[in-house]
């Protein structure tokens, strides 16, 4: 018996519905897998953009340290006039 054109469309369409629903899944897998690569990236930035920061600080309080300890001149190291 042949297969009416009602059931035969049917069945085309619950093919393409099919392929639509993976192609759906397969873009939203690449899209999920976009973000986390670019999550992680940023994740990264960060925490070097914290490094660098704590190794600026570090940096300026050592300069600043190094600016206010001034040698301290005895009476005795003074040159008599």
């Amino acid at each position: 018996m042949l297969k009416s054109v009602k059931s035969r469309a049917e069945e085309q369409f619950a093919t393409i519905q099919k392929k639509d629903k993976a192609a759906l899944k397969e873009r939203e897998k690449a899209r999920q897998e976009r973000a986390d690569h670019v999550a992680s990236l940023r994740a990264l930035r960060l925490a070097k953009e914290a490094a660098d920061k704590k190794a600026a600080e570090k940096i300026a309080a050592e300069k600043a340290a190094a600016k206010n300890k001034k040698p301290v001149r005895s009476a005795s190291s003074q040159p008599t006039p």
